[in-house]
């Protein structure tokens, strides 16, 4: 399980680094901003969790690893960008773009998620539904709401289609599945609770109810 658990850490880092690096490349940042916005979105929830757990120094630190990973990404985007910048105005882009940011925004939603529930039930030894289901939402849209405010942006859970509430939802399903049947089965379905809400949302632009 703990083997499990660390590849989808990584696919998560992977993915959330690199929304978080093409968000600084839209707003014109250089390598190193590039790199420090990758890295936030993509350790950044996880810090938060750590901090609420009590777990020091943050596995960020303990563990550079996911840092490593967040960065390589990072570079790798900048230095496509940066020798190809025609692939920021290409009709290409332009179809494809916002759909695949929202795919590693959305995987990595639903993989921190479940990641930041299996974190708080290995420090919390008394089942706490409530805290586990915090903790996980935290861990998931954590590093996206620094993210958004490094770059100067509303955060993302505020504004757009169902985000926080696709985590939730996902969150408890993880938490129930967990008791019920099992770690294995509690981690694949919330991961796959959230990612499929999560996408439904946006490609039916569901959205919570808002003042017009």
């Amino acid at each position: 399980m703990d083997t499990f658990i660390f590849i989808l850490e990584i696919i998560g880092t992977v993915a959330f680094a690199s929304s978080g690096a093409m968000i600084a490349i839209e707003k014109k940042m250089d390598i190193f901003g590039v790199n420090i916005l990758g890295a936030t979105t993509a350790v950044g929830g996880g810090m938060m969790r750590d901090i609420i757990l009590g777990i020091t120094p943050p596995t960020a630190f303990a563990k550079p690893v996911y840092v490593l990973f967040a960065v390589l990404t990072s570079t790798l985007l900048f230095a496509i960008t940066y020798t190809n910048p025609e692939i920021l105005k290409s009709r290409a882009k332009n179809k494809y773009y916002d759909n695949v940011m929202m795919l590693c925004d959305t995987l990595g939603l639903g993989i921190f998620t479940v990641v930041g529930i299996q974190a708080a039930a290995s420090v919390v030894t008394e089942n706490n539904t409530f805290f586990f289901v915090f903790v996980g939402v935290l861990t998931g849209v954590g590093g996206g709401v620094l993210r958004d405010i490094l770059a100067g942006e509303t955060p993302y859970i505020l504004v757009r289609e169902i985000y926080a509430c696709a985590s939730i939802a996902g969150g408890i399903v993880c938490v129930v599945c967990r008791d019920s049947m099992g770690e294995p089965a509690g981690v694949i379905l919330g991961l796959i609770v959230t990612v499929v809400i999560r996408l439904l949302a946006s490609y039916f632009r569901w959205n919570l109810l808002r003042v017009r």
